[in-house]
C-alpha cells in the first residue's frame, strides 16, 4: 500500500492511495468463507458449497465492499495522523482512473480534499471588544408587572360596553329579511359573543359603542368584516362557503358585558408569580422582577458580545482563501436534490459561516474548552427556564427543569444543538476574562436597534 497527499497552494488537496492484492486479499478470504458458512444454494448442503461457485458469485461485490472500508480507515488515518485540517467529505478526484475490479493488479483511488487555510485567531487584554449592560429601569419592570396583572385577571361584569377597555358582548344574534323582520329559518344564536373593538368597518363598529345590557342593536356581519369570511362563520356558527348565502342586516341584543380586570399588585399575585411568602410587599416584588430581568438580559449581552468577538476576529484575522471549486462541490454533494442553483446563492454565506466556525475552534482551544453532561444539563435547563418563562411562569420547581431538561436530551436532533450553546456559554465567559471590555450602559430599547442593525 501507497498513500501520499500533496497540496502545493495549501487548499485544493489530492490524496493518492494505491492497494495492492495482498492489502485486501485477506477480508476478502475471510469473508467469503464466512458467505460460504451462510450460502443456502439448492442442491448444497450448508456450509459445502464449492469455494469457486462463491467467489464467482460474491467474489467481486466483497471485494468491492472490503476495499472501500479499506480506503475509508487509511484516508481518515492519514488525515488524522498528520493533522490535515479536511473541510468537508473528500470527493473522487475528477484524475480517476476508471478501476477494474475483476483484475488483481494495484487499485490507485485519488481524492480531492478540501484543506482549511492556516491562519492565527489569538486573544488577549490588549484586544478591545463591547460589552453593553442593558439597564433595567422602572419602564421595564412596570411592563413586567403589567403582564402579570393581565394574565392573573379575570373577566367582571360591567354596566356599559367601553371599547377602551376591550370589553366582551354576550348576546342574542338574528337574522333579518329584507324588511328588517326576524327572518324564518334564519340563523339565531342564543350565546353569541363578540369583542366589537376587533370589527374592521368603523362605521359597524360605532354601532355598539356605549351600548348597555337590554339594548338591540342592528348590525351586518358580512360588512363589519369584509374580507374575513373565516370570522363571520365563525360568528355565525356555519360553513365558510356559506357565508355569501347571508349577506344581510343581523340584530345583537345584548345580554351581558364582560371586562377583563387586571389582577392587584398584592399579596396574591406575589404568590402566584414566585411561590408562596417568597416576596412579602411590592417593593421586595418589583426588586425580584428586576433582578429576574437583569439575569435574562445578560444573556442578551453576552450573546451581543460574541457576535462582536466575532466581527472583531474576522477583521483581525482577514480574508480568508478557501479551495471554492472543492467546497462548491461538497456543498453540491451534500444537497443534491436542491441542485446547482442553491449551492450558487448559499455559497457565499455558507464559507462566512466556515470562517467563523474555524476562528471559534481556535478560540475553543485557547481557552480549553471542554463540554460535559453536566453543562448541557445546565444549557438544557436555561432552555427551559426561558421557555416557561414565555408564558409567566417563572416559580418552576427546579426539579420540573430537571425533567425537562432530561427529556430534551433524550432527543438526539436536540443534542447538537445543545452542544454548540454550551460552548458558546464556556466560551463567552472565558473571553470576557482575557480581553479588555469596553463597558457601556445602555438602555434596552438603544440595544434592540444596535443587534438590528447587524
Amino acid at each position: 500500500m501507497n498513500i501520499s497527499f500533496e497540496a502545493p497552494d495549501k487548499m485544493n488537496g489530492l490524496m493518492t492511495i494505491t492497494l495492492e492484492k495482498e492489502d485486501y486479499q485477506g477480508e476478502v478470504e475471510k469473508t467469503l468463507k464466512d458467505y460460504r458458512k451462510r450460502a443456502n444454494i439448492p442442491g448444497f448442503r450448508p456450509g459445502q458449497v464449492p469455494m469457486g461457485m462463491i467467489k464467482r458469485q460474491f467474489g467481486t461485490s466483497v471485494k468491492v465492499d472490503v476495499v472501500n472500508k479499506l480506503l475509508g480507515e487509511k484516508l481518515y488515518g492519514y488525515v488524522q495522523d498528520n493533522k490535515i485540517q479536511m473541510l468537508g467529505e473528500p470527493l473522487p478526484s475528477e484524475q480517476q482512473e476508471t478501476l477494474n475490479f475483476e483484475s488483481d493488479e494495484p487499485l490507485t483511488f485519488k481524492f480531492d480534499i478540501a484543506v482549511a487555510p492556516e491562519f492565527k485567531a489569538e486573544l488577549n487584554d490588549k484586544d478591545t471588544v463591547d460589552y453593553y449592560h442593558i439597564q433595567v429601569d422602572d419602564k421595564l419592570i412596570d411592563q413586567q408587572v403589567e403582564m402579570y396583572q393581565s394574565r392573573s385577571g379575570q373577566y367582571e361584569k360591567a354596566e356599559q360596553y367601553d371599547a377602551e377597555q376591550r370589553d366582551m358582548l354576550k348576546g342574542d344574534l338574528r337574522e333579518l329579511d329584507g324588511d328588517g323582520n326576524v327572518k324564518e329559518d334564519g340563523i339565531t344564536i342564543a350565546d353569541a359573543s363578540l369583542m366589537p373593538q376587533f370589527i374592521k368597518v368603523e362605521d359597524q363598529k360605532k354601532l355598539f359603542d356605549g351600548c348597555k345590557p337590554g339594548d338591540i342593536i342592528t348590525w351586518n356581519p358580512r360588512k363589519a368584516y369584509p374580507d374575513n369570511d373565516a370570522e363571520v362563520s365563525n360568528l355565525l356558527k356555519i360553513e365558510k362557503g356559506n357565508v355569501k348565502d347571508h349577506e344581510g342586516d343581523f340584530t345583537f341584543q345584548v345580554l351581558e358585558i364582560s371586562r377583563y380586570v387586571k389582577h392587584e399588585v398584592n399579596q396574591e399575585l406575589f404568590d402566584q408569580v414566585f411561590g408562596d411568602g417568597v416576596v412579602t410587599d411590592e417593593k421586595a416584588f418589583r426588586q425580584k422582577i428586576a433582578d429576574m430581568i437583569s439575569q435574562q438580559l445578560q444573556s442578551d449581552s453576552d450573546y451581543k458580545f460574541l457576535l462582536d468577538v466575532r466581527a472583531y476576529m474576522e477583521q483581525k484575522v482577514g480574508k480568508l482563501e478557501f479551495p471554492e471549486a472543492i467546497l462548491k462541490r461538497v456543498m453540491l454533494n451534500n444537497n443534491k436534490d436542491k441542485g446547482a442553483d442553491f449551492v450558487e446563492k448559499n455559497f457565499e454565506a455558507s464559507i462566512k459561516e466556515l470562517g467563523w466556525h474555524l476562528i471559534k475552534e481556535q478560540l475553543v482551544a485557547a481557552q480549553n474548552i471542554k463540554v460535559d453532561d453536566e453543562d448541557l444539563k445546565a444549557v438544557a435547563k436555561e432552555v427551559a427556564r426561558a421557555q416557561f418563562a414565555q408564558y409567566g411562569m417563572s416559580n418552576i420547581p427546579d426539579e420540573y427543569l430537571e425533567n425537562y431538561a432530561q427529556d430534551m436530551l433524550k432527543k438526539k436532533e436536540n443534542v447538537n444543538g445543545l452542544v454548540d450553546r454550551a460552548v458558546d456559554v464556556k466560551l463567552t465567559a472565558a473571553l470576557k476574562n482575557v480581553v479588555k471590555l469596553n463597558e457601556k450602559d445602555i438602555t434596552l430599547e438603544d440595544f434592540q436597534k444596535l443587534v438590528q442593525e447587524k
